[in-house]
């Protein structure tokens, strides 16, 4: 027995579609203004408190982590029980995360804060898994579409948080905790109120919680013969392959441009492009999706992401704008890549497993994220930046295409 969609699975966008998409918008919102406090001052908080520079990159570690654990655990509460329940519980994991921070910095105990970070990652992979929501109630073609405007939501929260990091941290100061805990405060509140906004009107449920003895009745992504469904698996390593991709060259960037003299200006408009390169392009990534199918978009986006590695390998390092263009070229590779793998992924997995395999979908894309910061800093400093990011555009060249277009649709 396996579940069926409601009645949204006609042409168009339902009533309880547009309204599925509308929550998950504000939810999505609050979330990206909650994961920019991360990106703004977590590695300076980290530097503040155990007081070495060297130090300074172990928020970002342990946000991976804490992402890779969170994403499988929230897959298979999504599965069990339905996606309110565990888009609202990651939302109010990334609150307690985002309130553990500030009490570990102002009570300047580092194995609290460092824990909470921990727990803030294990939340924040929420903003990417709730694409998956956004695509339960709608019709196969319009799937991509729905992922892509769920995505899009968390841009606006994105931008806008890390230009509260000023009043925030006043804010923190006058009720007498260090101020660079003030975006962590405006995290711990967004967080609790998109998990207070999906509780209460995230109905009806996009992914209903399975009849008893359904869910987990089979292992997740398993086929006829015991294997993966081959969709999945595709799926799951173009999004892979282009996280590790770009998280490669996106985290040596900054490195390359200060050893090159740029001011700190220059390095955060480049990135600030990037990441929105990353999400804006999302409506038009899962419109292409929709049209020519997540296995041609996947393809188009390993050529994008080569063009971004060769771009940015022979850009003079004092060009700012042809960096920016090779960054603003990755993010838009990414974003091709994240909507036509979840959309070949999705269409493959099991209706009993499907949370549960797109969050393992998920947690592969963390471990490659965290793989790829690694690697990164070693290639840079074996062989230089235009080595890295030409090696990188490679890969993306040589895995994405291939896997995309290699076999067929499962039936």
């Amino acid at each position: 027995m396996t579940r069926t969609a409601p009645s949204a699975t006609t042409a168009g966008f339902s009533r309880d579609q547009r309204r599925t998409l509308t929550v998950l918008g504000i939810s999505q919102a609050l979330g990206g203004a909650g994961m920019a406090a991360g990106i703004t001052v977590g590695a300076l908080l980290a530097q503040d408190l155990l007081g070495s520079t060297s130090l300074a990159g172990l928020p970002a570690a342990l946000y991976t982590i804490g992402a890779a654990f969170g994403a499988a655990v929230l897959g298979r509460v999504s599965q069990r029980f339905g996606r309110r329940p565990g888009l609202a519980l990651g939302n109010g994991i990334a609150a307690l995360g985002s309130a553990g921070v500030v009490a570990g910095a102002a009570v300047r105990w580092p194995v609290l804060l460092l824990a909470a970070l921990v727990v803030y990652g294990a939340g924040t992979v929420t903003g990417l898994l709730a694409r998956y929501a956004g695509a339960d109630l709608a019709p196969p073609d319009r799937r991509g579409r729905a992922a892509g405007t769920v995505l899009v939501a968390m841009t606006l929260g994105a931008v806008v948080g890390p230009n509260l990091s000023g009043p925030t941290g006043e804010l923190a100061g006058t009720w007498g905790l260090p101020p660079l805990t003030g975006p962590f405060l405006l995290a711990a509140v967004a967080y609790a109120a998109a998990a207070l906004v999906l509780v209460v009107w995230l109905r009806p449920d996009p992914l209903p919680p399975a009849p008893p003895g359904e869910a987990g009745s089979a292992p997740p992504g398993a086929h006829r013969a015991g294997r993966p469904a081959p969709g999945v698996v595709t799926g799951a390593t173009v999004m892979i392959t282009a996280q590790l991709v770009m998280i490669a060259v996106m985290t040596m960037t900054p490195v390359h441009m200060a050893g090159h003299g740029h001011t700190t200006q220059a390095v955060g408009l480049v990135i600030a492009l990037h990441v929105g390169a990353m999400f804006l392009p999302s409506p038009l990534s899962g419109l292409l999706t929709d049209r020519f199918g997540g296995r041609r978009v996947a393809t188009a986006a390993g050529a994008l992401l080569l063009s971004a590695g060769l771009l940015a390998g022979l850009a003079p390092p004092a060009s700012t704008p042809l960096l920016a263009c090779a960054l603003v070229l990755l993010g838009v590779g990414w974003n091709l890549a994240l909507l036509g793998g979840t959309a070949v992924l999705t269409d493959a997995a099991p209706a009993g497993n499907r949370a549960a395999v797109q969050g393992l979908a998920d947690t592969g894309m963390s471990v490659a994220g965290a793989t790829g910061g690694m690697v990164s800093g070693l290639v840079m400093g074996g062989s230089g930046y235009p080595v890295l990011t030409a090696a990188a555009g490679a890969l993306a060249l040589a895995v994405i295409p291939a896997v995309a277009m290699s076999g067929r649709r499962p039936a």
